[in-house]
């Protein structure tokens, strides 16, 4: 059976107190928590949850924080914006609140302002962005709505956003990675804090993961609240509302404590993973360095202790995390590949491959065209073609480029062709690039897209290498020194 609630703003409060709990009940009854509910009207459940949102708040460190609200229009964010903003003053909270209009209902236009009208009675700012969401996404619709969504989580400046999953969506997701066949990391389910990407400040705050789901609605009909439903929510067809509608009430008639049950799982998954988190660290202090993964630490650990280290690096450089099959293939193709072989495995938008005995992770990017070319005319800076990064100059003197040899002729950074040579001593012959990048240990893969500076026809500075001795700048002479910054 599926309820819509929205009670339009126009409606008087003692009218929208009573639709709403006449929608509730009826609610509670589909989800067999018409008891518990009743129990927690009777309470202060006001004071409850808002006692459970500011704790988190104070744990977290996120006073004096500027935290952006995601909010759907749906009972549970309702609740959190409105906790939050009865919270900001005496916790210095700079609110603001973030609606995404997926387009995927009819109703979606309503929701969004449905969210303007909420934010302008309690006083908050609220964006509305229009997204659209691949329909074909190879993980489905649900994926692509959240990539969308997400997308625009990390453009807002803003310190933390805050969502509103609370107790029931634990205890559901982690049902979810157990049928995915999830490790202890999936099956850690929610943390109620998180970064919101491996390397940036701003993080993802979850405030209520302690809050029942007929908290959060008692909550509602105690401060007369209005919110709206997503139909979709009702369909079955997804996988998350078959657990919700269908699964969760059979299992709360034979196990009432479940929802409490699952989510101590939960903890106890995170516990364990953030053990192996510690292990793989440790392990990575003989055998990770900042370029790399070495073969030799893999090998001499278990096979579950080596795997566990190449998931840590993995994780390190901000890889997402293959599955075990996955994870597994690349661990045997570095560890027993034949010692010349090259290997090269590909996980997502990035390729883990081995050289000399060590692994590295290297972003695929598309095939770069050789016959590119950049002039320099003396800029302290050059951005290089198909995202190579970037040159950069430095004046100097008595070390570098002479500016002299430099002056009156052309000056260009381009890739390799073949057949360079340069000298690196004065006295010495002249040698092959192809010889002096090999005896750098530089990775193969590396080698064809190297910025390479000439001046004429001559070849005078190779990252990694140096700078030809004919070109080198004399004691007290002007000078600048090049260098390159990847991508």
């Amino acid at each position: 059976m599926s309820h819509r609630l929205h009670v339009e703003s126009t409606t008087k409060p003692a009218e929208r107190l009573a639709a709403a709990r006449l929608d509730a009940d009826a609610y509670a009854r589909d989800l067999e928590i018409r008891s518990s509910l009743a129990v927690a009207v009777r309470k202060d459940l006001i004071g409850i949850v808002t006692s459970t949102v500011r704790g988190v708040i104070d744990t977290t460190g996120a006073r004096g924080a500027r935290i952006v609200v995601a909010l759907s229009g749906g009972v549970d964010s309702v609740v959190l914006l409105h906790c939050l903003t009865r919270l900001a003053p005496a916790l210095d909270l700079h609110l603001s609140a973030l609606h995404v209009h997926h387009g995927l209902s009819r109703n979606a236009d309503a929701w969004a302002q449905f969210c303007e009208q909420l934010c302008s009675q309690l006083g908050v700012s609220c964006s509305v962005v229009r997204v659209q969401v691949d329909r074909r996404h190879r993980l489905g619709l649900e994926a692509a709505a959240r990539e969308a969504r997400y997308a625009h989580f990390r453009a807002q400046q803003a310190d933390a956003i805050a969502l509103a999953h609370h107790r029931d969506d634990q205890a559901e997701t982690l049902l979810l990675q157990l049928l995915r066949g999830a490790g202890v990391r999936g099956l850690s389910a929610m943390p109620p804090a998180r970064a919101l990407d491996a390397s940036g400040p701003v993080r993802v705050l979850r405030p209520m993961l302690d809050v029942t789901r007929s908290q959060i609605l008692a909550y509602a009909l105690e401060a007369e609240l209005a919110w709206v439903e997503d139909e979709s929510n009702a369909d079955p067809a997804m996988d998350r509302n078959f657990l919700r509608l269908q699964l969760m009430p059979l299992l709360l008639q034979r196990f009432p404590g479940a929802v409490e049950t699952l989510c101590r799982t939960a903890q106890n998954a995170a516990d364990a993973s953030a053990l192996l988190d510690e292990l793989g660290a440790l392990d990575a202090r003989s055998g990770v360095t900042q370029t790399g993964l070495e073969v030799e630490a893999l090998s001499e650990l278990s096979e579950p202790r080596a795997r566990n280290l190449l998931r840590w690096f993995l994780e390190r450089e901000g890889v997402p995390l293959p599955g075990r099959e996955r994870l597994a293939e690349a661990f045997h193709q570095i560890v027993h590949a034949r010692h010349d072989a090259r290997v090269e495995v590909r996980l997502g938008p990035a390729a883990l491959r081995r050289h000399r005995g060590r692994v590295y992770i290297e972003a695929i990017k598309h095939d770069t065209p050789s016959d590119w070319s950049c002039a320099w005319h003396g800029e302290t800076r050059i951005a290089l073609p198909d995202g190579l990064g970037t040159m950069q100059f430095e004046q100097a003197v008595g070390a570098g480029l002479s500016m002299q040899r430099l002056r009156d002729r052309p000056t260009v950074i381009r890739p390799r062709t073949g057949g360079e040579r340069m000298r690196l001593v004065q006295g010495r012959p002249s040698r092959t690039l192809k010889n002096l990048l090999q005896e750098t240990g530089m990775p193969h893969w590396r080698r064809d897209s190297l910025p390479l500076m000439f001046c004429a026809d001559d070849l005078v500075w190779v990252p990694g290498v140096g700078i030809d001795c004919r070109y080198a700048a004399q004691p007290g002479e002007a000078a600048v020194v090049p260098q390159w910054l990847p991508a």
